[in-house]
Parts: structure tokens; sequence; C-alpha cells
């Protein structure tokens, strides 16, 4: 009767041990899967009831994106590749250069990115923010944008920066106290599904181990 219990024990164990494998694994082919590769410069859609951040993203797209990318990281060498290969190089003579054509502007050799830790550092709060971008932005059509608009790109570069929450709306009575500057607590590490899997297989293996033994010497 125990050596029928044990291998029943075992066969419950080896089980256990095959299930959670097979849940991993299964999330890792999942994982693994390829995906699209989605459009980066294409237009974002609006949801069913839009943010005023969700506004803000067409208003980045349409306004500031061909300068400071796609992502917010600014005119990265890997963002010039996005564009058609006549327009890489910006600067030369006669398009955004020393000696722009006829309505141009000259555009600078660095545009910094708007999305990523330190990115906002200089201004202190959400209405310093978006007073520079209504006054100054866009660059080759400065104060061009509406009241409105102004707010909408604001939170949208805040919402990326994770330093407004979807669906918040930002106004002159909140935007002095949403401050840019304040450190942000870090970010709570998650844990690797390999140290996951190697546990579970620690945990399972070693009564599997045990009840080997226990199973010759019966």
């Amino acid at each position: 009767m125990q050596r029928r219990f044990l291998f029943q024990l075992l066969l419950i164990v080896l089980g256990s041990a095959l299930l959670l494998s097979g849940f991993f694994l299964d999330r890792g082919t999942a994982t693994a899967q390829v995906m699209p590769t989605p459009n980066r410069l294409a237009q974002p859609t609006l949801p069913v009831e839009p943010s005023q951040a969700d506004r803000g993203a067409q208003v980045y797209w349409l306004t500031c994106l061909p300068c400071h990318g796609d992502r917010g990281q600014g005119l990265t060498e890997e963002f010039k590749l996005t564009y058609p290969e006549e327009d890489r190089n910006c600067w030369t003579s006669g398009c955004h250069g020393n000696r722009p054509y006829e309505d141009g502007f000259t555009l600078p050799q660095i545009i910094p990115p708007l999305v990523g830790a330190g990115t906002l550092q200089k201004f202190p709060d959400a209405l310093a923010l978006r007073s520079y971008i209504f006054a100054a932005m866009p660059y080759w059509r400065p104060a061009s944008l509406t009241a409105d608009e102004a707010w909408q790109v604001t939170a949208f570069l805040l919402r990326e920066n994770k330093l407004l929450a979807n669906g918040e709306d930002l106004t002159e009575a909140n935007a002095a106290a949403l401050q840019i500057d304040a450190p942000q607590p870090p970010t709570k590490p998650q844990p690797s599904p390999v140290l996951l899997l190697l546990l579970v297989g620690f945990m399972t293996l070693t009564p599997l181990f045990l009840l080997l033994r226990v199973f010759r010497k019966n």
C-alpha cells in the first residue's frame, strides 16, 4: 500500500510540474510570435471618448513629430531613416540649411527629445511647459497653435512621461500645481520569467527527488 501511495504521489507531482512548465512555455511562445510592424508615421486614431491627451497625440503628430520623432525621441539618426531618402539630409543649402528656399526656415542641427527621463526638467511645472509651447512652438511657425491645442499637446507630453494620469485634464487652475522637476518614485522591478521558471522547477523537482529515494528504499 505504501509503495502504491508513493507511486501515485509521484505521478501527481510529475503531472503538476508538466502543467506548470507548459504554462510558462505557452507564455514564452505567445511572446515570441511575430507581430506586424506598425506604421510609425500613421495618424493616431481617437477613441470613442477621447481625453485631452488623446487629442494632444494628434496635435503632436501633425506639428511636432517631424522634428521631435514619432516616440518623442528627438531627431535621431534612426528616426531620419523613416523620411524619404531625398529628405534625410535637411541641412543642405536650399532645403533647411543656412540658405533655405523661399518661405523655408533653417532647421537646428540638434532637436531634443521630449519623452524620457529628464527631457522636460527645464520646466518647473505644467503651466510653464504649456506657456512655452503656446508662445514658441512649433519651431517653423511659432504661436500658431490654438489655446486648446497647446493644452492638449502639453497633456499628451505629460502623459507620455507618466506625469499625468490618462483622462485627467489640464487647466490654468491645476497646471501650476503639477510639478515636472519633482523626483519621480522608482519603478518597481518585475520578476524575471526565467527566474520564476527556475524557482518552480526547484520547488517541483526537490520533493520529486526525495520521493524517488524513499521509493527505492522500499
